[in-house]
C-alpha cells in the first residue's frame, strides 16, 4: 500500500516535546490536515503506537509553522493538543513550553532573518491572535544549542531561550478576569461553594485553594492521577469555571468539546517537598508559592508555560486566591512557582488602573533542542 510522505521535526521545547511541522507541507483542507496530522501521532491509541506521539499529554503535541499574516509578527505559529484517547486536536489554547521550540524552529528552517548572537522572532499565536517575542541564541547562523541554563523537569542545561508573554492578557475570553472579579464562588458537589479566581493570560486558569479541596498542596502526580473522586471533582471546578468565563455553554460537555483549556490549579502557600523525579529537597525558601496543576484531566508533571504566565498574573492581582498564597512572600520582581518537579521563574508586573488590572510584564526562559528531523510516513 502506497504510504504519504510528510517532512517534520521533533523538539523538546521546554519540559514538552512536540512534533514541528511547516504549514506548506500540510493539506489546506482542515479536515484532511487534520486527520493527517492524527495519523502522524498514531491517534487514538493510548499507546500511539503507530505515530510518533508520546502517549502522554506532555509529549502528543503540535506546531504548525508558516510565514506570519500579520506585519507586526516574523511566523505565525498555530498549536495543537493531540488526543490520544479521542479523534480531537484541541485548537483552543496555547503551550508556553512548545512556544519554546517556534523561535528556534524558525531560525533553523531559514524562515526568519537571522542575526548573531541573538536573533528575536515576533511570533503570532493564531490560537490566541497574540504576539510572543522570543529571543534565541545564534552561533553559525543556527541556534545555539548548548548553554548553563537548567530548568527543572529538563535533565542537564542548554541555551537560555526568554519569551515575553505580555501581549496575552485576555487571550482566550478578551479579558484578565474574565468575570471582572478577583474571587468567584462555584458549587462543588460534596464541598458545597468553594472560592476561585478565574484569570486569563497566555491562557485562561482556574485558580482554587488546595486546603479547600482538603489537600496539602504538595501531593505528587501519582497521589493525584490516582484518586478517581480528587479527578472528577476537579474537572466539576474546571468545567463549570470555563461555563463561567463563557468558554462552554454547559460545564458538563467541557471535558468534549475543551478538554485542555482553562487549566485548573490548586495552590497553597510555600512549604517543604520533594521533587518527584529526583527526590530533591524543596524548601519554604526556594519558592514563593506551591501550585499544582491539572492539564488533559491529569496533574502535569511540572509546570505549563502558559499556565506560569497565568499563575504570576494572578499572583499579581491583589485578592486572588494566589495573592493571598504568597502570603508575605512574592516581593521580588521575579517569582518562584514551586511544581512536583521543582520550581519555574516569572518576571512579571501588573498594576490596577480605575478599577482594571493590566499586565505589564510576563517573561519566561525556557531552552529547547531538535532531536530528529526528517520525513513521517502514513498509510493514506
Amino acid at each position: 500500500m502506497e504510504q504519504l510522505k510528510t517532512p517534520v521535526v521533533i523538539m523538546r521545547a521546554g519540559t514538552s516535546k512536540g512534533i514541528f511541522i511547516k504549514e506548506e507541507n500540510l493539506p489546506k483542507n482542515q479536515e484532511e490536515r487534520n486527520q493527517l496530522i492524527l495519523k502522524i501521532f498514531g491517534s487514538p491509541d493510548i499507546r500511539q503506537i503507530d505515530g510518533l506521539g508520546g502517549a502522554d499529554p506532555l509529549t502528543s503535541k503540535l506546531a504548525i509553522i508558516g510565514p506570519s499574516t500579520r506585519e507586526d509578527a516574523d511566523v505565525d505559529y498555530t498549536f495543537g493538543q493531540v488526543s490520544y484517547v479521542a479523534s480531537k486536536i484541541d485548537y483552543s489554547g496555547n503551550c508556553g513550553n512548545i512556544s519554546s521550540g517556534v523561535a528556534p524552529f524558525a531560525v533553523d528552517e531559514g524562515l526568519v532573518k537571522v542575526e548573531e548572537p541573538y536573533t528575536t522572532v515576533r511570533v503570532h499565536n493564531t490560537n490566541t491572535g497574540k504576539i510572543l517575542v522570543e529571543k534565541v541564541q545564534v552561533m553559525g547562523g543556527k541556534t545555539q544549542v548548548t548553554g548553563d541554563y537548567a530548568i527543572a523537569g529538563v535533565p542537564g542545561t542548554g541555551a537560555e531561550i526568554s519569551i515575553d508573554f505580555s501581549d496575552t492578557a485576555g487571550a482566550a475570553t478578551g479579558k484578565l478576569l474574565p468575570t471582572g472579579n478577583v474571587v468567584d464562588k462555584i458549587e462543588v458537589e460534596g464541598y458545597g461553594e468553594i472560592e476561585a479566581s478565574l484569570v486569563d493570560a497566555a491562557n485562561p486558569v482556574v485558580f482554587v485553594r488546595a486546603k479547600d479541596l482538603k489537600l496539602t498542596g504538595i501531593e505528587t502526580p501519582s497521589q493525584i492521577d490516582e484518586n478517581k473522586e480528587l479527578l472528577k471533582t476537579l474537572e466539576e471546578i474546571r468545567g463549570k469555571g470555563a461555563q463561567m468565563m463563557g468558554l462552554v455553554d454547559n460545564w458538563e460537555e467541557a471535558v468534549k468539546v475543551a478538554p485542555a483549556f482553562p487549566m485548573i490549579a490548586f495552590v497553597s502557600p510555600a512549604q517543604d517537598y520533594k521533587d518527584f523525579t529526583t527526590g530533591k529537597d524543596i524548601k519554604t525558601e526556594d519558592v514563593d508559592f506551591v501550585s499544582r496543576l491539572m492539564f488533559m484531566q491529569v496533574v502535569h508533571k511540572t509546570y505549563a508555560g502558559t499556565a506560569t504566565i497565568c499563575t504570576g498574573a494572578a499572583a499579581r492581582i491583589k485578592g486572588t486566591i494566589v495573592n493571598e498564597a504568597m502570603e508575605d512572600k512574592g516581593q521580588e520582581s521575579v517569582l518562584r512557582i514551586g511544581h512536583p518537579a521543582g520550581v519555574i521563574t516569572i518576571d512579571v508586573a501588573a498594576h490596577e488602573k480605575d478599577g482594571q488590572w493590566a499586565l505589564e510584564k510576563a517573561a519566561i526562559s525556557r531552552t529547547a533542542r531538535r532531536i530528529m528531523d526528517g520525513n513521517c510516513y502514513t498509510v493514506k
